[in-house]
């Protein structure tokens, strides 16, 4: 089943499985619980992230020829940092680049976003995939002065800005993706293919990371993992390639869709309250 949450012309918010024609079908019910296609079709005005999430985790560094392009070591283990909530954006919904505490070195980072659908720890790799609900499309977007120069070491506050983690348009349920790791991924910038990769690459797979991020740790159900980024960033590319105002970028996974967020300035202080 595809999943949308939208907000239909009355301002109400809601799920729907969206059909094969474009049809949006209500669903009734808990989406981290029991839930219901009821067949009653909805008017959708606007698509929003598809769930919002009680934690946003984030790994870096997890496809191969990334971590070629950027001349890393191979960790031992998955690499993890964390995105405040404030970061979600809505498909559609610009991608803001930082005036205030400024950036001029924004990048894009397509990404596979997992949806944990049961609270689970301690999870062994072979039970992993049956406490997922479902797969959508991220953008691990990346100020990366902040990452690179100013963050003291740490990640969190480059990858945190506003907008900075578009998420959606959809939740594809695990059952229509049996082989999360098995996805051909790609990147457009102003509608020219800047990434193109297949989530086979990745160092630590799916199973793997939620087995990790599950050790000793409880993942509540809605938390959203963004597994890493393939090759082709901007950073990585001679001259770098950092967003700018009146870019368009978009991310699509096969089997999910595409998800596109236009760029622009943050507002000023007085714009913006």
């Amino acid at each position: 089943m595809k999943i949308v949450r939208y907000r239909d012309l009355s301002g109400n918010i809601g799920h729907a499985a969206r059909q094969p024609d474009g049809k949006c079908l209500a669903i009734e019910g808990d989406l981290l619980g029991e839930f219901r296609e009821t067949g009653r079709e909805v008017e959708v005005d606007k698509l929003l992230v598809p769930l919002v999430p009680p934690c946003l985790l984030c790994i870096g560094l997890n496809y191969r020829r990334h971590a070629e392009e950027t001349g890393a070591r191979l960790s031992q283990y998955p690499v993890v940092f964390h995105k405040s909530a404030n970061a979600l954006q809505h498909p559609g919904d610009p991608i803001q680049l930082p005036r205030f505490l400024r950036s001029d070195e924004v990048d894009y980072e397509c990404e596979l976003a997992v949806v944990i659908g049961r609270r689970c720890k301690n999870v062994s790799r072979s039970e992993a995939l049956n406490h997922v609900l479902g797969y959508s499309c991220g953008n691990d977007v990346s100020a990366r002065d902040w990452q690179k120069k100013w963050g003291g070491g740490q990640w969190s506050r480059a990858k945190s800005f506003d907008t900075f983690a578009p998420f959606g348009p959809c939740l594809v349920t695990r059952d229509e993706i049996p082989d999360p790791n098995a996805l051909g991924i790609k990147t457009l910038l102003n509608g020219e293919l800047v990434q193109e990769s297949n989530t086979s690459d990745m160092i630590f797979d799916v199973p793997a990371l939620i087995e990790f991020l599950s050790g000793s740790t409880t993942l509540l159900p809605g938390t959203v993992i963004f597994t890493g980024t393939p090759e082709g960033v901007g950073m990585a590319r001679t001259p770098p390639l950092w967003m700018k105002a009146g870019d368009t970028v978009s991310v699509e996974i096969e089997k999910i869709g595409t998800l596109t967020n236009p760029v622009e300035d943050e507002p000023s202080a007085a714009d913006s309250v």
